[in-house]
C-alpha cells in the first residue's frame, strides 16, 4: 500500500472528521499517502481530490460535519459514471479507498471492488445508527446528545403548560434514536418504524396512563408507521379534545455540532483500525466495535442485514412508566 484514498458519502455525521484524522495520520504514520476526495462519489467521478498532509487535519477532531464534504451521487449508478470514477482512481495510483458512510456508501464501495479490484473498507458513519455489524456508529451519540438537550428544554415548557408534546426525531427505517432518546430523556412513551403504532390505545395511555403529570413528552421516530408527528398528533386529537397537544420537529440539527467524547474516540479507532486492516492485505469489510472490542464483517453483509435497535428497552420505558 503506497496510496490510500478516503472519502465521506451520504448523510454527514459528528465525527467524521475524527475519523479522516486518524486515517490520515495512521497512513502518515506508515509512510502511505492519503488522497482525500471531495464531495464523495460525485467528486471522484469529477476527478477532485489531493494528497492530504497533517496540517489539513489539525484542528479538525472537535468539528462537525466533513471536511471533504459530502453528496448523493445519481451518475455513479451508471457504468458511465462508475467508469470515469475507476479511470480517476487508477490515473492517480490509488492502492485503497477507505469509505465514510452508511449503507448507499459501502454498496458503492462494493460495486467499484467488484468492478476494479480494489481493496476497500467501511467505516459506518450515520447518526441512525443502523448498520449491521456494529454496536454504534460514527455521530450517533452526539445526536442523542443533542435530541435529549431539545427534549429537556421542551419538557421545561411542558411542564408550564401541562401539555403533550409529540417531538419527532429521525429515524426513517430504524428506531435507534427515538428509543435511546426516551429512555435517556425520561420520555412517557415511543414510537418507532419496529412497533406497531396503535393511535386508540396511544390515547387513552395519555388519558389514563399519565393522569396527573403535568407534563407528558412522546417520542416519535420519523419512519412510524402511522405517520410524522403532526400526523399523529392529527389523530390523537378527536380522541383527546380537552388536551393541549404540541408537536415540534427536530429535524437536522441532529446532524450538527461538535462531535462527543465517544464519538470523537470511536472514530479514531476506527479510522485506524480500516488503515490497518488494510495493511494486511484485507479488504470488503466494515470495521465496527462490539462493546469495545473492534471488530469487522464483510461488507456484503453489513448492507443486507439489518440492524434493530433492543426492543426490550420498550418494556424497560413501561415499567418506567408505571405507577
Amino acid at each position: 500500500m503506497k496510496k490510500i484514498a478516503l472519502l465521506t458519502s451520504g448523510g454527514d455525521a459528528p465525527g467524521m472528521n475524527a475519523a479522516i484524522r486518524a486515517i490520515v495520520k495512521t497512513c502518515l504514520h506508515h509512510k502511505i499517502t492519503p488522497y482525500g476526495i471531495y464531495d464523495g462519489y460525485q467528486g471522484m467521478i469529477e476527478g477532485r481530490g489531493k494528497d492530504l498532509k497533517y496540517r489539513d487535519v489539525d484542528n479538525v477532531i472537535q468539528l462537525g460535519g466533513t471536511i471533504l464534504g459530502s453528496a448523493r451521487s445519481a451518475a455513479f449508478m451508471e457504468s458511465s459514471g462508475r467508469e470515469r470514477a475507476i479511470a480517476f482512481l487508477k490515473r492517480e495510483e490509488i492502492d485503497g479507498l477507505i469509505v465514510i458512510g452508511g449503507d448507499g456508501t459501502f454498496t458503492g464501495a462494493t460495486v467499484l471492488n467488484q468492478e476494479m479490484k480494489i481493496p476497500v473498507m467501511g467505516i459506518p458513519g450515520t447518526i441512525d445508527n443502523d448498520i449491521y455489524g456494529t454496536d454504534f456508529t460514527i455521530g450517533f451519540d452526539t445526536a442523542l446528545n443533542t435530541v435529549i438537550d431539545a427534549v429537556d428544554k421542551i419538557r421545561d415548557t411542558a411542564s408550564s403548560h401541562h401539555r403533550v408534546f409529540f417531538v419527532e426525531v429521525m429515524g426513517r427505517d430504524a428506531g435507534f434514536i427515538a428509543l435511546y432518546a426516551a429512555i435517556a430523556g425520561g420520555a412517557e412513551s415511543v414510537l418507532i418504524p419496529e412497533e406497531k403504532t396503535d393511535i386508540k390505545n396511544l390515547a387513552h395511555t395519555i388519558r389514563h396512563g399519565y393522569k396527573g403529570r403535568r407534563s407528558t413528552i412522546i417520542l416519535v421516530a420519523e419512519g412510524d408507521d402511522e405517520g410524522h408527528a403532526l400526523d399523529i398528533l392529527g389523530k390523537v386529537k378527536p380522541l383527546l379534545p380537552e388536551y393541549d397537544l404540541r408537536h415540534s420537529v427536530l429535524g437536522h440539527i441532529q446532524r450538527g455540532g461538535s462531535p462527543s467524547v465517544q464519538d470523537r474516540i470511536l472514530a479514531t479507532r476506527l479510522g485506524n483500525y480500516a488503515v490497518e486492516l488494510l495493511r494486511q492485505g484485507l479488504s470488503g469489510l466494515a470495521v465496527g466495535v462490539n462493546g469495545t472490542t473492534l471488530v469487522s464483517c464483510p461488507m456484503v453483509d453489513a448492507i443486507k442485514e439489518n440492524a434493530s435497535p433492543n426492543l426490550a428497552y420498550l418494556e424497560l420505558l413501561q415499567v418506567l412508566q408505571t405507577k
